[in-house]
């Protein structure tokens, strides 16, 4: 769905620029903007590799199953389904702890590994279970702590405070989970009595 949102939305460009005659804008835009794409992507790969293998090494060597075991209590009270030894619930703390450093995509392998553990469970496989649906509200929404991967983008860019979103981001996203999280819990506890 997505692709033809994009493919409608360029279609439309390309038409509009062509009808007021300012097709020089596409060609300039085209080229400029893939250039400083490629660039950012350069830009952010180290720092996206360099996370994801300390993220890693934190896997390997125990210290996201001790986390795992610190947000036990929580995320019990999250995902009530899930027994207490649940594969997921690894997964799902490491994919928090990903997401508080602000590493989405380093938290992302461990948010596709979470949602095949919950699928395991799930008796009806083309619909979500209450499960799927709250870790997938507490990763949308989840808390961030340091947000490294806008910080960087504030340093690439020339900021001269580039840490200064640091409160900020912390708010904004301590609100957003908050809510999202009451939501899904009123949203499921209704389901049930109906």
């Amino acid at each position: 769905m997505v692709n033809k949102i994009w493919a409608f939305l360029i279609f439309m460009a390309i038409s509009y620029s062509l009808l007021t005659g300012n097709i020089e804008t596409i060609n300039t835009g085209i080229l400029t903007h893939a250039t400083s794409g490629v660039n950012l992507v350069l830009e952010m790969m180290p720092l996206i590799i360099l996370w994801t293998g300390i993220m890693k090494i934190a896997e390997a060597s125990g210290l996201l199953k001790i986390f795992s075991r610190l947000l036990n209590p929580l995320l019990s009270k999250l995902f009530p389904s899930l027994k207490k030894d649940h594969p997921a619930l690894g997964y799902i703390a490491s994919n928090i702890a990903a997401n508080m450093l602000g590493l989405g995509s380093a938290a992302t392998p461990f948010g596709l590994k979470a949602m095949e553990e919950l699928e395991k469970d799930n008796p009806k496989k083309d619909t979500a279970t209450e499960a799927m649906i709250t870790f997938l509200v507490l990763n949308t929404a989840g808390v961030t702590l340091i947000p490294t991967t806008v910080i960087a983008l504030r340093l690439m860019h020339g900021s001269k405070n580039p840490t200064e979103i640091i409160i900020t981001s912390v708010i904004a996203t301590a609100i957003s989970s908050i809510s999202g999280l009451t939501l899904d819990y009123f949203i499921r506890r209704r389901k049930r009595h109906e």
